[in-house]
């Protein structure tokens, strides 16, 4: 038996060897380049970064793309590729935040997949305000600027089951937001507070990426509802620029960095497969917690910037950029 589990330990770290071999190794980051389009041998690069899925912690491999990118003075411009209906509001921000730090360094221009939604149009307003420098395609769907915090009410079915919750706390507030009973009046009015100045934040931040909005906010509350909008209606109401595809987005990044698109070399960045990035990613699954602490993670009140027609029942662990932004 022990010969048989020192051969399996052994098979395992030759095939991540073999593994890291076959990835071509690579930097320690875990971002790996790949030739997008242009001229494949062209010293200045317009970098690709993709964040695909919800947005449920910064960290991760966004971030990781984020800093690879500010880090190469090979890359002169940025084109931010985005397909998400957003997720936490703390997630949202953190990506929110390093992206303009980019920006400050290289330009950025946002071009919207299918879905750039809450968070994921928060996330898009890193572009500044300069213009022409957001693109939908023309079947993007975007907007819905709004703020929820998902709460559940299942002591009904708690008492069919013969289920009470016996918790003792410090205070009557201390469980506030808890499924195992009604909400209070004065609960919900906390919790809308907390939705409130998130909501307000969400609008500065959109008045910040477009100038439109700062010059005529009632023009932001008029849309600022939630509502999901096409690209059409979009356009119209001043939240993306222009309706175009990814190309077009990276022959605006290729203008803003006064490069020339012939001798030019746009890569987009990919999860590496490699020794290194698996033990990184391997903290970012939500299967390493245990039932009970996801259980517990589920249970605590969170805000989200997210379109959705179910409040997520998901952990703060599973994060984009870890396993559930599926951006390879």
């Amino acid at each position: 038996m022990l010969f048989l589990m020192l051969a399996l330990a052994g098979s395992v770290v030759v095939n991540l060897v073999l593994l890291g071999l076959y990835s071509g190794g690579g930097g320690l980051d875990g971002v790996q380049e790949r030739f997008f389009s242009h001229d494949p041998n062209a010293p200045d690069k317009v970098a690709i970064i993709s964040i695909e899925g919800l947005i449920l912690e910064g960290e991760g491999f966004v971030k990781r793309q984020i800093d690879h990118a500010m880090k190469d003075p090979g890359v002169k411009a940025v084109v931010l590729r985005v397909d998400s209906p957003g997720g936490t509001v703390t997630g949202s921000d953190f990506i929110y935040h390093h992206l303009s730090q980019l920006r400050e360094k290289k330009p950025l221009v946002v071009s919207m997949g299918g879905i750039a939604a809450s968070g994921g149009y928060y996330v898009s307003m890193a572009v500044g305000d300069k213009p022409e420098t957001i693109f939908a395609e023309p079947t993007t769907w975007t907007g819905s600027i709004g703020v929820v915090i998902p709460h559940y009410n299942v002591s009904d079915l708690m008492k069919n089951w013969g289920v009470q919750d016996d918790s003792i706390a410090s205070h009557r507030l201390k469980t506030m937001g808890s499924f195992t009973k009604p909400m209070t009046p004065e609960e919900r009015l906390i919790l809308q507070e907390l939705v409130n100045d998130s909501f307000g934040r969400f609008k500065e931040i959109v008045k910040s990426g477009r100038a439109k909005f700062r010059n005529d906010p009632k023009a932001l509350d008029t849309l600022a509802t939630g509502q999901i909008f096409t690209a059409n209606q979009a356009l119209k109401g001043g939240l993306v620029d222009k309706i175009g595809f990814l190309d077009a987005a990276v022959d605006r990044a290729i203008a803003l960095a006064n490069l020339n698109p012939t001798t030019v070399r746009v890569v987009k960045y990919k999860r590496e497969v490699s020794f290194a990035s698996a033990l990184m990613d391997g903290g970012d699954s939500e299967a390493r917690l245990p039932g009970l602490e996801k259980l517990l993670e589920m249970a605590s009140p969170r805000a989200y910037f997210l379109w959705t027609a179910l409040p997520p029942l998901v952990t703060n662990r599973a994060m984009i950029g870890g396993r559930s932004s599926g951006s390879d």
